[in-house]
């Protein structure tokens, strides 16, 4: 009954932050950019009663053994870099990321931060930033006179002057690629940054020999949450919760039997 108590106990408490998981996907789904989050759960130790395969006899073996678990935890919960759904715009600087990679953004600090969130701005000398102000990597600046921006599906950046009928060239835009992206390390504001886990960044032009995407100008990727999916998980998760919270009321009550037993 003790093990029953702790099991339950620890189901309760992996569920508890399954369903902070499910929230704060929710809390996300209009977020532009945002890789919703997957728990993921592991059964704990196990208290051998008798080991699988031991002797029963001279020349016999236990088929299976007896063996009591205590329980479970969740061991991580996976950004999943599935596609999200596009979402037109009228900003010029809006692009959208069509397959895998990466936007560079550079951070106060001087290191690269990496993001899906193709919302980018010009500041007072026209640099190209995101909603923060943090500079995109590495560096394009737009004249604030300038008529019309184009980007193409390669990152190539063009624009036209008033009075001048062609365009000129203003850099191309580069994206990274990791070879695990569920390994990146979340800090929050759509960034990420490289781990061990990762691995280092390739860097290459959007539709390279490098696997990367293409551009989508006037377009921004929304959020992966599927409402729906979460709505279910949640509802998986209220019901394991309360199937665990039953099975401490059944054990306090074993216990409640065991103690008047001397009465």
């Amino acid at each position: 009954m003790i093990r029953a108590l702790f099991s339950a106990a620890s189901g309760m408490n992996a569920q508890q932050t399954n369903v902070d998981n499910i929230a704060h996907n929710l809390a996300n789904a209009n977020t532009v950019g945002y890789k919703m989050r997957r728990a993921q759960f592991q059964d704990l130790l196990y208290q051998t009663m008798v080991q699988p395969g031991a002797a029963a006899g001279a020349q016999t073996v236990v088929p299976s053994g007896l063996q009591l678990g205590l329980g479970t935890r969740i061991s991580s919960n996976e950004i999943s870099f599935s596609q999200g759904s596009h979402s037109s715009t009228s900003n010029p600087l809006d692009v959208m990321i069509q397959g895998r990679g990466f936007f560079q953004i550079r951070r106060p600090n001087g290191e690269i931060a990496y993001s899906r969130t193709g919302q980018f701005h010009q500041d007072r000398d026209g640099n190209v930033v995101t909603q923060d102000g943090d500079p995109l990597e590495p560096q394009l600046t737009i004249p604030l006179e300038a008529q019309t921006i184009s980007i193409a599906g390669d990152g190539t950046l063009s624009f036209t002057l008033p009075g001048q009928s062609s365009a000129q060239l203003g850099g191309q835009i580069q994206l990274a690629n990791f070879a695990n992206p569920a390994g990146l390390n979340s800090i929050g504001r759509n960034l990420y940054l490289p781990t061990d886990a990762s691995g280092e960044p390739t860097v290459g032009n959007p539709g390279g020999q490098e696997g990367l995407g293409t551009l989508l100008q006037y377009n921004v990727e929304q959020s992966n949450v599927s409402v729906v999916e979460e709505f279910v998980n949640l509802i998986v998760s209220q019901r394991a919760y309360e199937a665990n919270s039953k099975v401490v009321r059944a054990a306090d009550e074993m216990y409640q039997q065991v103690n008047n037993m001397t009465r």
